[in-house]
């Protein structure tokens, strides 16, 4: 089998300097959370994630601010106890040491931006 450019890589890595369909780049699976390390150093960390409906990441924190970027469908978040519902093409940042967790009432798929603070 022929390879072509976009199938070129590994499957955590991307091709540098090239536009990548990002929402394309991970794909549901039923009754599944599904991840893909996009980058990965010691600033942080940029990761996809697709969620079939009933799916979620239980409550925990992190000891730095993250970013959800809502790629496809509707996300659930609960942050400190709060409920907050984001959908394709909007964020939200989760600060860092707060309690928070995720839902899928319906399917969605987000990018996940970890920054280390310094």
């Amino acid at each position: 089998m022929k390879q072509t450019d976009e199938l070129s890589f590994k499957p955590n890595e991307f091709p540098l300097a090239k536009p990548i369909d990002i929402v394309g780049s991970t794909s549901y699976a039923d009754g599944s959370v599904v991840s893909r390390t996009v980058k990965k150093n010691d600033a942080g960390t940029v990761t996809l994630f697709s969620f079939d409906a009933g799916q979620g990441l239980s409550e925990h924190s992190a000891p730095f601010d993250a970013i959800v970027l809502i790629l496809d469908g509707e996300a659930e978040l609960t942050i400190g106890g709060k409920i907050i519902t984001a959908g394709a093409g909007q964020m939200v940042i989760m600060p860092a040491n707060i309690p928070h967790s995720l839902d899928a009432k319906v399917r969605f798929k987000m990018m996940l931006i970890m920054v280390k603070a310094s």
